[in-house]
Protein backbone atom coordinates (compact mmCIF):
# COMPACT_ATOMS: atom_id res chain seq x y z
CA UNK A 1 0.00 0.00 0.00
CA UNK A 2 1.27 3.63 -0.78
CA UNK A 3 2.38 5.35 1.90
CA UNK A 4 0.00 8.56 1.45
CA UNK A 5 -2.82 5.59 1.61
CA UNK A 6 -1.15 4.08 4.71
CA UNK A 7 -1.24 7.59 6.51
CA UNK A 8 -5.09 7.67 5.73
CA UNK A 9 -6.30 4.33 6.44
CA UNK A 10 -4.30 4.35 9.48
CA UNK A 11 -5.62 7.84 10.46
CA UNK A 12 -1.97 8.89 11.48
CA UNK A 13 -3.42 11.77 9.31
CA UNK A 14 -6.68 13.04 8.59
CA UNK A 15 -6.61 12.93 4.92
CA UNK A 16 -4.60 11.44 1.88
CA UNK A 17 -3.57 14.96 0.68
CA UNK A 18 -2.04 16.40 3.73
CA UNK A 19 -0.69 13.15 3.83
CA UNK A 20 0.67 13.63 0.28
CA UNK A 21 1.54 17.49 0.74
CA UNK A 22 3.70 16.03 4.20
CA UNK A 23 5.84 13.55 2.13
CA UNK A 24 6.57 16.47 -0.09
CA UNK A 25 7.54 18.42 2.18
CA UNK A 26 10.09 15.71 3.85
CA UNK A 27 7.97 15.43 7.15
CA UNK A 28 7.69 12.03 6.67
CA UNK A 29 10.77 9.45 6.68
CA UNK A 30 10.21 5.63 6.42
CA UNK A 31 13.44 3.97 8.17
CA UNK A 32 15.52 6.98 8.39
CA UNK A 33 15.14 7.76 4.84
CA UNK A 34 12.80 10.81 3.71
CA UNK A 35 9.68 9.11 1.25
CA UNK A 36 7.96 9.74 -1.15
CA UNK A 37 3.99 9.27 -1.30
CA UNK A 38 4.25 6.67 -3.21
CA UNK A 39 6.37 4.40 -1.29
CA UNK A 40 5.24 0.95 -0.45
CA UNK A 41 4.50 0.35 3.09
CA UNK A 42 5.24 -3.19 4.53
CA UNK A 43 4.90 -4.62 8.28
CA UNK A 44 8.31 -3.97 10.23
CA UNK A 45 8.53 -0.15 8.76
CA UNK A 46 9.27 2.46 10.86
CA UNK A 47 7.71 5.91 10.08
CA UNK A 48 8.28 8.90 11.65
CA UNK A 49 6.00 12.25 11.30
CA UNK A 50 7.22 15.57 11.82
CA UNK A 51 3.81 17.73 12.14
CA UNK A 52 4.61 21.42 13.67
CA UNK A 53 6.20 20.99 16.69
CA UNK A 54 4.99 17.25 17.59
CA UNK A 55 7.09 14.04 16.40
CA UNK A 56 5.69 10.33 16.11
CA UNK A 57 7.83 7.96 15.53
CA UNK A 58 5.25 4.28 14.25
CA UNK A 59 6.17 0.70 13.93
CA UNK A 60 3.84 -0.61 11.13
CA UNK A 61 2.01 -3.88 12.11
CA UNK A 62 0.20 -4.51 9.64
CA UNK A 63 -1.09 -3.42 6.05
CA UNK A 64 -5.15 -3.49 5.44
CA UNK A 65 -6.77 -1.71 3.19
CA UNK A 66 -10.02 -1.22 4.76
CA UNK A 67 -10.03 -0.74 8.76
CA UNK A 68 -12.97 0.37 10.86
CA UNK A 69 -12.26 3.37 12.98
CA UNK A 70 -11.64 1.62 16.18
CA UNK A 71 -9.86 -0.60 14.39
CA UNK A 72 -6.98 1.59 13.20
CA UNK A 73 -4.58 2.19 15.80
CA UNK A 74 -3.93 -1.81 15.50
CA UNK A 75 -2.17 -1.02 12.34
CA UNK A 76 0.68 0.82 13.92
CA UNK A 77 2.51 0.88 17.51
CA UNK A 78 3.83 3.92 18.81
CA UNK A 79 7.19 3.69 19.24
CA UNK A 80 7.99 7.54 20.33
CA UNK A 81 5.98 10.58 20.33
CA UNK A 82 7.35 14.33 21.52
Amino acid sequence: MRLDKYLKVSRLIKRRTVANEACDAGRVTVNGKPARASYEVKPGDRISLSLGAHTLDVEVLEVNEHVTKEGASSLYRVVQQS
